[in-house]
This record gives structure tokens, C-alpha cells and sequence, in this order.
């Protein structure tokens, strides 16, 4: 029996985990009590009691937790920003390759990735990897997303006053001092060599997550069609059990001509599609995911099952 510790079980992605980890009988959950949960001794005695524990903290706190630590046998998961680009730290996306994985099995420090990163990165790693995309391609996107990612504040915000709400009016985009908190692990767990210009975009939906890559084919290393972007990207993850690259410009996934962000919602899936115009020479890569699935809480319990021997998707679907 694994014991596992959440820190920082009151937020969005605290309470995912928490109630993902209900499901299983493998584990024991340690339990702090409410009063005590900023406590630094009570906290250091439940970190160093488990064998794997989740920080769901802001970056500094997430920081302090892992000065915590002195048990050389507790494992981390840290679902905050503050280690995405420590070289000491593994990147937990394990599908990017056979070694990606089997250093998440090996590491006892995993850091969590963020949700607008997950689906650039599993958009883009194969094409800079393989050498299609040169590592000083100019990339622009966005991405669209459920306002669930911003926390519990946020969340109170677009849900107070419903119906007479400024949140709710339009979708927002934002960090448009283009200065995003994701933009370091993007640019180096992809390969490029200089940061992409990214423009998120909040939407009035709770959960759901889409990134939209242009991709100008003639600034690739080589002549392709779109669809060879397609074929590639499929036999990428061809074995993969939560990356499905989904048919190429297949109009039936979408609605009235336009695309579901929504449609991995409550799920650890992330689904790429590919859409693209051979006369312009131009295409477009969608990658959509559940912002708090495969994008916060259901990457977590997947590198949890990994880095505990467990099969990868258990208890995920």
C-alpha cells in the first residue's frame, strides 16, 4: 500500500487529484487536518511520510514544500510552474517519447505541465524533433480555454451574478503583454529556439482547452502537403493510449462548421487534428484537451501511476 499526500487539496487541481485518488485501493491518503495545513512541522511530517506527493501550490510555496522534504524516498509531482524548466526536474509528458517515459517511471521529481503547454507541445515536439520545423520557426497561436484554469477566483467571477456579468459577456483574450507564464516550458520541451507569440483566449465555458497552430508550409525544411503534417503526427503517437490524432480535415467532428473545444471534457485525452489548404499552402494544427484532465489533474495521476509501477491508465479514461 502507497501512501500519497496532496498539498494544497483546497484549490482546482488539489481537489481533481483528491477525488481521482478516491478511486483507487492501491494507495492510502494522508490526511492534514484543516487548522494545520499551513503548519510547517505537520506539513513536513506528511510529506516525508509518503511516497509520492502532489504539490498543488503557487510557485514559491511549491518551492518551500520541496525544502520540506528530507525523506530521499518521497517522490514529487509539482502541478505549479516553479520546476517546469529545472534540468533536475523530469517534464512529465509522457508521450513525447519512449525515453520521456521511462524517465517519468525513474524520476522522484516530476514537474506537472501546464494545460496550454500540453497541447503545443504534443502539437509541435514531433514535427521540431524530427527536423519538418525548424527549431527558429516563427510560431504564432492561441488558445482557447474554459475559465476553470484560473483558479478559484476566477471561477467566482464568471459565476457571480449570472446573466448580469461582464465576465460572461464576450470571450477575453488576455497576458497580452505576451509575457505568459507557460512560455519557457513551451519553447524548451518543443525544441524551439526562440518564443512562440501566444494569445490566449478565455471563453465562457468551464472546462475545455483548444490550441490553434498555423503552420505556413513553405517555412518548413522541405516541400510537404498538409496531410504528410497528418500522416506524421499519427504515426507519432500511434501507440499512445491519451494522444489520438484524429482523421484529416474530417468535417464531421465539427459543429456547424466550427470546432468543440469541449469535446475532452471529463477525460485524459488529448485529440489533434490537422486541417489544411494545398492551394495556399497552409495548415493548421487543433489540439484540444480537458484543461483540468490531461492538462492539470489527469496528467498528474498519470505520471503518479507511472512513477508507483502502476498501469499508466488506470483509472483513467
Amino acid at each position: 500500500m502507497k501512501k500519497v499526500f496532496v498539498d494544497g487539496l483546497t484549490g482546482t487541481t488539489g481537489l481533481k487529484i483528491h477525488e481521482r485518488l478516491s478511486l483507487y485501493s492501491e494507495i492510502e491518503l494522508i490526511e492534514i487536518e484543516y487548522e494545520k495545513r499551513r503548519d510547517p512541522k505537520e506539513r513536513a511530517r506528511c510529506l516525508n511520510e509518503a511516497d509520492i506527493v502532489f504539490l498543488c501550490l503557487p510557485d514559491d510555496a511549491a518551492r518551500e514544500a520541496v525544502e520540506l522534504v528530507t525523506n530521499p524516498n518521497t517522490k514529487i509531482i509539482d502541478a505549479s510552474t516553479a520546476h517546469r524548466t529545472d534540468k533536475n526536474w523530469t517534464y512529465g509528458i509522457p508521450e513525447l517519447s519512449k525515453e520521456h517515459k521511462e524517465a517519468i517511471k525513474n524520476s522522484k521529481r516530476v514537474s506537472n505541465p501546464g494545460c496550454h503547454s500540453t497541447a503545443f507541445i504534443l502539437s509541435l515536439y514531433p514535427l521540431v524533433n524530427q527536423g519538418i520545423m525548424p527549431r527558429d520557426y516563427p510560431v504564432s497561436f492561441q488558445s482557447l480555454t474554459g475559465y476553470s484554469g484560473g483558479g478559484k477566483s476566477l471561477i467566482e467571477k464568471y459565476e457571480a451574478n449570472m446573466g448580469k456579468n461582464e465576465y460572461t459577456k464576450a470571450a477575453r483574450p488576455y497576458s497580452l503583454s505576451l509575457n505568459h507564464k507557460h512560455l519557457p516550458e513551451m519553447t524548451i520541451h518543443t525544441g524551439l529556439s526562440k518564443n512562440p507569440v501566444f494569445i490566449p483566449v478565455l471563453s465562457n465555458v468551464y472546462q475545455g482547452l483548444a490550441t490553434i497552430i498555423p503552420i505556413h508550409m513553405d517555412l518548413l525544411t522541405k516541400p510537404l502537403e498538409p496531410k504528410a503534417i497528418h500522416d506524421l503526427l499519427s504515426d507519432y503517437y500511434s501507440e499512445e493510449k491519451f494522444v489520438k490524432v484524429m482523421p484529416y480535415k474530417d468535417e464531421s467532428y465539427l459543429f456547424d462548421g466550427g470546432f468543440d473545444i469541449t469535446g475532452c471534457n471529463n477525460t485524459n485525452r488529448a485529440e489533434i487534428f490537422v486541417f489544411g489548404n494545398e492551394e495556399k499552402g497552409s495548415a493548421a494544427i487543433i489540439t484540444r484537451l480537458d484543461n483540468l484532465g490531461k492538462g492539470a489533474s489527469g496528467a498528474a495521476i498519470q505520471n503518479m501511476n507511472l512513477m508507483l509501477g502502476l498501469e499508466e491508465d488506470l483509472h483513467l479514461q
